[in-house]
């Protein structure tokens, strides 16, 4: 699943019932991320503050739907520990969580490796995170080892610069970048059309190279 694939449609068992992936995202942004294994301590902190930033994703109109290879059942149980763990998760678990008992799933996402796939031992994903677009298609991934927890703020980053550079397709987001802050114009917009499309101000970077290609602007 590289960045520029369009995700095929696939069934899956959830915590909240059956999905067939397509109809579920309907026309929502969609965070699918996976994990080891149920019941595992970082991960059970990914959850957590995940499900507490629901209402930042539900701003976003991004749907989530988090994954691992554990049965049905160990779900439902690891997500009543989640919810114990992480006091501040009001009502309900609010997001479904994929059973991938087969793994074949796992596989198809390049989050396992086909050979392992049917030894329980080894066979256990990645932290992978894909952020796929209302076209079904991956925008975005990002690979953790285990070892390594993810953090909710760079993810929320990473969709607000999406959803920027879809609406404004002359920009793009620089090292760094938080939402209201400069961005930069593409080098193969005119300095004119620069102009013309930002009207209230541009920030010139001469460079030692003669190439001029550094051009920011806040007023977007």
């Amino acid at each position: 699943m590289r960045i520029g694939t369009k995700v095929p449609n696939f069934k899956a068992q959830t915590t909240h019932g059956p999905i067939e992936f397509h109809k579920w995202m309907d026309n929502s942004w969609v965070l699918l991320f996976s994990h080891p294994a149920d019941f595992t301590p970082v991960c059970t902190t990914e959850l957590g503050r995940i499900a507490v930033h629901k209402p930042h994703f539900e701003k976003r109109n991004v749907k989530i739907l988090a994954h691992s290879v554990d049965d049905l059942k160990s779900h439902v149980d690891w997500v009543n520990d989640i919810k114990s763990y992480c006091l501040d998760i009001p009502g309900e678990f609010p997001y479904p969580i994929i059973a991938d008992q087969s793994r074949d799933l796992a596989v198809q996402f390049g989050m396992l490796d086909e050979k392992q796939k049917n030894d329980p031992e080894i066979a256990k994903t990645i932290r992978a995170l894909f952020i796929i677009d209302p076209d079904k298609v991956v925008r975005l991934s990002m690979f953790y080892p285990m070892s390594t927890g993810r953090n909710v703020d760079e993810i929320l980053r990473c969709i607000d610069s999406l959803q920027l550079t879809d609406r404004l397709k002359v920009i793009a987001t620089p090292a760094n970048w938080m939402p209201g802050e400069k961005v930069m114009i593409l080098p193969e917009v005119s300095d004119a059309d620069a102009d013309k499309l930002f009207p209230k101000g541009i920030d010139r970077v001469k460079m030692p190279s003669g190439h001029n290609y550094v051009r920011t602007t806040t007023n977007y």
